[in-house]
């Protein structure tokens, strides 16, 4: 095969979370949780329904990160990938979660 596929993948390292909050869109909201996290973006699992396009700005609130801000990079069925607005505030926020409440999350087995 001559060519490949180009696709931009996020380069900060990610962590596996159980991180509960709301997600917002103008008037839409759902709960949903935040599965991965790293400096630069998140992706969630969202209970319910969810419609907001590529390049959408989005809110998440939740009480281990607080307010943060993100831009919808790609939503498939009940997952969404955003990348942060990086701001001081949101920066304070993710270093504060990863430095004071952040456990390795490790996949159970149902046996």
């Amino acid at each position: 095969m001559t060519g490949q596929m180009t696709m931009q993948n996020r380069g900060a390292s990610r962590s596996k979370t159980r991180i509960y909050g709301t997600v917002q869109y103008f008037s839409q909201s759902v709960q949903g949780r935040v599965v991965d996290l790293s400096a630069t973006g998140m992706a969630l699992e969202l209970d319910g329904p969810f419609a907001a396009a590529k390049g959408s700005r989005v809110k998440v609130q939740s009480e281990d990160l607080g307010f943060i801000e993100g831009t919808v990079q790609w939503q498939h069925q009940n997952r969404l990938g955003l990348q942060l607005k990086l701001s001081t505030n949101t920066l304070a926020q993710l270093s504060s979660y990863f430095r004071f409440f952040h456990e390795d999350v490790k996949p159970t087995l149902a046996g």
